[in-house]
């Protein structure tokens, strides 16, 4: 799997800004060449790198968020790119800078909207949604305002707002 992008080269000085706005070069970024692996049902993996690595480019191509410019991907039999229902019921994407949580509801509120989003049992619902309160210690701070929350403690309403529809 790779994800090549054309980016203009930027010339110092205003003449040269002028000129690219008619003339435009471009350069290609590998963020992502050639990768390939395997993750079995069940395993735990870690995906580490440094800044500019492709991390953060590949998981949003194995969740469909962006599209592949070579080789195949298949997520649970899934080519992620179509974003079948099927698929986004089955997968689940925490960014540190994405927000799926509203801002001025408590997280509580939040996580009602995913069960209906999600269409889920409301029994089943919040006997994982409790536990997972209870696993992150967080009872005290799912009634606040999300905005009056720290980022770490935002992070952990993310992770169980991402995992209430118990994704695979």
């Amino acid at each position: 799997m790779s994800k090549h992008y054309k980016v203009p080269v930027r010339e110092a000085g205003l003449k040269a800004s002028v000129v690219s706005l008619f003339n435009r070069k471009y350069r290609e970024v590998k963020a992502v060449d050639e990768i390939g692996f395997s993750i079995q049902p069940g395993e735990v993996v870690g995906f580490l790198g440094p800044n500019g690595a492709g991390k953060t480019t590949t998981l949003k191509m194995l969740s469909g968020l962006l599209h592949p410019t070579g080789g195949e991907v298949s997520v649970l039999g899934y080519e992620p790119r179509k974003r079948q229902a099927d698929f986004l019921r089955q997968i689940t994407l925490v960014m540190g800078n994405r927000n799926q949580l509203s801002w001025d509801l408590p997280a509580l509120d939040s996580f009602e909207l995913n069960r209906a989003i999600y269409g889920l049992p409301s029994e089943s619902f919040k006997k994982v949604r409790d536990e997972f309160i209870d696993l992150l210690e967080v009872r005290d701070l799912v009634q606040k305002p999300v905005r009056n929350l720290s980022l770490g403690e935002r992070m952990k309403m993310e992770i169980i707002g991402a995992l209430l529809h118990t994704p695979k």
